[in-house]
């Protein structure tokens, strides 16, 4: 009897809750099929099976919620005893009970490790032979890493970043514990008193969960400062009018939007500060070789980032196809768990909302996330005149820990003069 276990999709996967079962226990299964919908911290995700035969037993009913590495279900043959079978494992429900409520004990975690993870579960797995050999000489179960390559093959390259993951968390010293809070009720935080019918509850969602997870430490830990700069955005309003006259008279669906301009003048100051493409761990910096640009997506559900990666290598109008791709997919929960992750930089715009300026939490690990208002007619003094010109301010959140002031205000300079210049960039 095969166990389908609950997969972990990403490196920050800790849990998932299953949606909908798309077979029902009798039914026939195929090698590579879908069986049933997972919500994960950031999006929906089908479960293979790694196994053909016959859906024996669902072990996790629709709505409850269980650690990665969980059985979920049971395929095999259509004879084949149930007795050796595990229970269904303990989990945690949003709203309704669950159907079985077994009392197996919660198994152990997949890893111990935080790697990018794939689904896990016997089976074959696909892995170059280099890859294979590293992960054998250090001890990397294949089956807990996501590859990156064709056909999510496992390359030489997944398995490093799960060595250096698995070190890391060796290195990593035990935590001391908390103190207990003091006995005086000003050092305790107050409930949250209602009156019956005055509110609503409302759980939060995994995505949601996640993102007050990683900000919350992300500003507990990481010291941000600020850098805002307005910037002369006339050039720039020009340039995106003749592109988008040209496409139209190309006949191209195609149009590239501000911020598709935006990202491409990032990716360029990046290629000139690679100071700011890095992330900190610990008591090092990474300084990372390609140029991933994370694009931030406003879901009903929360917050995410799609990441454009090698931005720097891109054309303008390729850039601004991968990042119409990306937004579309977050939008229909359609991304996949390597389209989020790996990024090295991030732009928040708020500027469709009409927001002048704001400064964002970082991105962690990244060290550096910029914020973009909107773009206004303001007076301004050109050429000795004082005339209407377009203007947009920028913000930029740096982890004082890996990036200095003077880092962070070249950066921002350079930036400045893609955005005033924009014709530069396209040369």
């Amino acid at each position: 009897m095969d166990q389908v276990l609950m997969p972990k999709m990403s490196d920050m996967m800790e849990e998932g809750k299953i949606l909908v079962w798309a077979k029902k226990e009798g039914d026939t299964v195929k090698k590579g099929e879908s069986i049933a919908e997972v919500e994960t911290e950031k999006v929906n995700i089908d479960v293979e099976s790694f196994f053909a035969g016959v859906l024996r037993k669902i072990l996790v009913p629709v709505g409850q919620t269980v650690p990665v590495g969980t059985p979920i279900a049971l395929v095999g043959n259509v004879d084949e005893p149930l007795d050796n079978a595990p229970t269904t494992p303990a989990g945690k429900s949003a709203g309704a009970t669950p159907a079985n409520n077994g009392t197996a004990a919660a198994p152990q975690p997949v890893a111990a490790m935080a790697v990018a993870g794939a689904p896990a579960a016997g089976g074959r797995v696909k892995a170059s032979p280099l890859a294979k050999r590293l992960a054998e000489e250090n001890g990397i179960d294949l089956a807990l890493i996501f590859g990156t390559g064709p056909e999510g093959r496992i390359v030489k390259e997944d398995v490093e970043a799960a060595i250096a993951a698995k070190e890391r968390q060796a290195a990593r010293p035990t935590p001391p514990p908390m103190p207990e809070p003091a006995d005086d009720q000003s050092a305790t935080m107050p409930a949250t008193i209602v009156s019956p019918g005055e509110v609503d509850i409302i759980p939060l969602s995994n995505m949601r969960r996640t993102i007050a997870k990683r900000l919350q430490q992300s500003a507990q830990t990481a010291p941000h400062f600020y850098v805002t700069m307005a910037m002369d955005a006339s050039n720039l309003v020009d340039l995106r009018d003749q592109l988008n006259d040209a496409l139209a008279r190309q006949k191209e669906e195609l149009r590239i939007s501000f911020n598709d301009l935006i990202t491409f003048a990032v990716s360029r100051a990046l290629t000139r500060h690679p100071e700011l493409n890095v992330s900190f761990d610990g008591d090092r910096i990474l300084q990372h070789h390609r140029i991933n640009v994370g694009v931030a997506v406003a879901l009903p559900t929360g917050l995410i980032v799609p990441v454009v990666k090698d931005a720097d290598r891109r054309t303008v109008g390729d850039l601004a196809s991968e990042i119409h791709r990306l937004v579309d997919a977050a939008r229909n929960n359609k991304l996949r768990p390597d389209e989020f992750q790996g990024g090295t930089f991030t732009i928040s715009n708020l500027g469709m909302l009409d927001v002048e300026t704001f400064t964002a939490i970082i991105n962690p690990p990244e060290v550096a996330i910029l914020a973009v208002g909107a773009i206004h007619q303001v007076p301004a003094v050109w050429n000795d005149q004082v005339v209407v010109r377009q203007q947009i301010k920028m913000t930029l959140s740096s982890d004082h820990r890996a990036v200095d002031g003077a880092m962070a205000a070249y950066f921002m300079r350079d930036l400045k003069g893609f955005i005033e210049h924009p014709a530069t960039l396209l040369m």
